[in-house]
C-alpha cells in the first residue's frame, strides 16, 4: 500500500496500445543498436487519469505533461532490446562508479525512499535496496520494465522495489522521495534529452534537501588531431590496388564526417586543454536550459599538427546535498598549468583533490566507457602550428523535429580562415 494509483503487486503495465510508430527508426543510440537505454517518458495515460490529477485548478496550477510523440514511442521501443542494457551493465567504469556512489551515500539512502528514473533492468534500484533503502520506485517507460519486475522478484525485493511502467510525467506516487538516482547521460552528455525527466521527477517528488545522484555534470570540448582515422576513411581512396579512385573523395568525406561520430581517442589526439561547454547542476537546472546551449571558445595548440575536428566528453560528480554544486558553483581547480588558463572554461582534466567527490569521467585519458567520445570531424584538416590560436563558437539545440535529436552549429577559425560546420546527432 504505497499510495500508487492504479498499481498492484508492485508493478503496473500501462494497457494503452503501443503506437505503430514503434517500428520506426529514431529511437536510441546509433552505435551498436542504439546505446543508452533511457526510458524516460513512457506510455500515455487516459484522459480520465489526467483529469483526476489536474482538475483542481483553484488549488494548484500544474501544466499537463508533454504528449508522448511517435518519436518518444520509437525511443522507448529501442530500449526494450536487451543488447543495449547488456552494453551499459558491462561498462564496468559506469556500473562500478554508480554502485560506489550508492555505498558512499548510504547514510542518505538507508531507511529512505528512492526513485530510479529510467531504471532499465533495475540494477541501480537493486543496489539502492541492498544499501538499505526503505522503498525504491523504479520508473521506466520501455517494455524492459517487464523484465525489471521479474529481476526484482527473483532477488526477493518485490516488497521493496516498486517497478512503475510509464513516463515520469504520467506515473503517480503519493509520497515525496528522499533520493533520485538516474543514469541519464547521453552521448555528448545531452543527446537523447533524458535529463528533462530527472528535472520533472525532482520538481514533482524530491524532498527539500534531498539527494540527486549524480549531482552535477560538465561537458567539455577540445580540438583534436587524428591522422589515422582520416587516412583510413579518406586517403585510402587515392590509391586502391593501384587504381586512382580519388573521384570518391568528396563522397567519402560526406559519408564519413557529415554526422558526429562516437569513437574512442586517447589523450595523444588532443591538442589543448579542454574548454567547459556546459555545467549542469542537477539540483537547480530548468527545462528551458536544455533547449539551447551556446559557448565561445579559444584554444592555443600545444603542438604542430593537422587539426581534424573537435572531441566532446563529460564528467558527472556524485556529491551529497551539502556539497551540491549549488553551494560550490566553481569547480575545483585542476592540476597542471596551461598557456590557456586565462581563457574561460579551459581546464585540465585531473582534479587537484581526487577524494573531494566521486567522479565518473569519459575523458580520452581516462579508462574507456561505452560513451567513448563524440567527434565532429572537418571535411578537410587544417594545418596548425604550435601556439596557433583556434577559436569560434558552438551552439547545441534540441531539434524541432524530435527533441531527442541535437542540432550542432560549430563555427571555427584558425590561421586567418573561418569555417562553419552544421550537423545533427540523431
Amino acid at each position: 500500500m504505497y499510495g500508487i494509483t492504479g498499481y498492484s503487486n508492485g508493478y503496473h503495465q500501462n494497457q494503452q496500445q503501443q503506437h505503430s510508430s514503434e517500428e520506426k527508426r529514431g529511437g536510441g543510440r546509433r552505435r551498436r543498436g542504439g546505446r543508452r537505454s533511457r526510458h524516460r517518458h513512457g506510455f500515455g495515460v487516459s484522459d480520465d487519469h489526467h483529469q483526476q490529477h489536474y482538475n483542481n485548478d483553484e488549488t494548484q496550477e500544474q501544466k499537463s505533461p508533454p504528449p508522448c510523440t511517435d518519436f518518444d514511442m520509437a525511443y522507448f521501443h529501442s530500449y526494450a532490446h536487451v543488447g543495449i542494457h547488456e552494453e551499459m551493465i558491462k561498462d564496468r567504469v559506469r556500473t562500478d562508479t554508480y554502485r560506489a556512489a550508492i555505498m558512499e551515500h548510504q547514510s542518505f539512502i538507508e531507511g529512505k525512499v528512492v526513485m530510479d528514473v529510467g531504471c532499465g533492468t533495475g540494477i541501480l534500484s537493486i543496489f539502492c535496496a541492498r544499501a538499505g533503502a526503505k522503498r525504491v520506485y523504479a520508473v521506466d517507460a520501455s517494455d524492459i520494465a517487464l523484465q525489471a519486475n521479474e529481476v526484482v522478484k527473483a532477488n526477493n525485493l518485490a516488497g521493496k522495489v516498486i517497478v512503475l511502467h510509464g513516463r515520469v510525467e504520467d506515473v503517480e506516487i503519493d509520497e515525496e522521495v528522499d533520493v533520485i538516482i538516474s543514469e541519464w547521460m547521453g552521448y555528448m552528455l545531452l543527446y537523447e534529452s533524458m535529463l528533462g525527466s530527472v528535472i520533472t521527477a525532482r520538481d514533482r517528488w524530491l524532498k527539500h534537501g534531498g539527494l540527486i545522484l549524480p549531482s552535477n555534470a560538465t561537458l567539455y570540448m577540445a580540438p583534436i588531431t587524428h591522422p589515422d582515422r582520416y587516412n583510413d576513411s579518406i586517403e585510402f581512396w587515392r590509391n586502391v590496388y593501384g587504381i586512382d579512385m580519388s573521384a570518391m573523395l568528396q563522397l567519402a568525406k560526406q559519408c564519413a564526417f557529415e554526422e558526429p561520430c562516437v569513437e574512442t581517442i586517447t589523450g595523444e589526439n588532443v591538442l589543448t586543454w579542454p574548454h567547459v561547454v556546459k555545467q549542469v547542476d542537477c539540483y537547480t537546472i530548468q527545462h528551458d536550459e536544455l533547449e539551447s546551449v551556446s559557448t565561445r571558445y579559444k584554444f592555443q595548440s600545444m603542438m604542430r599538427a593537422p587539426l581534424h575536428g573537435f572531441a566532446f566528453w563529460f564528467d558527472v560528480e556524485f556529491s551529497g546535498p551539502t556539497n551540491s554544486p549549488t553551494n560550490n558553483p566553481i569547480p575545483p581547480l585542476l592540476t597542471g598549468t596551461s598557456n590557456n588558463n586565462h581563457v574561460d572554461g579551459i581546464q585540465k582534466k585531473k582534479r587537484a583533490n581526487p577524494n573531494e567527490a566521486l567522479v565518473l569521467s569519459t575523458a580520452p585519458e581516462d579508462p574507456p566507457t561505452h560513451w567513448q567520445q563524440t567527434l565532429i570531424y572537418f571535411y578537410d584538416p587544417i594545418d596548425v602550428e604550435q601556439d596557433q590560436v583556434i577559436e569560434g563558437s558552438l551552439m547545441l539545440s534540441q531539434s524541432k523535429e524530435n527533441r531527442r535529436f541535437m542540432n550542432i552549429h560549430l563555427e571555427y577559425s584558425s590561421g586567418g580562415r573561418s569555417y562553419v560546420k552544421e550537423s545533427v546527432m540523431r
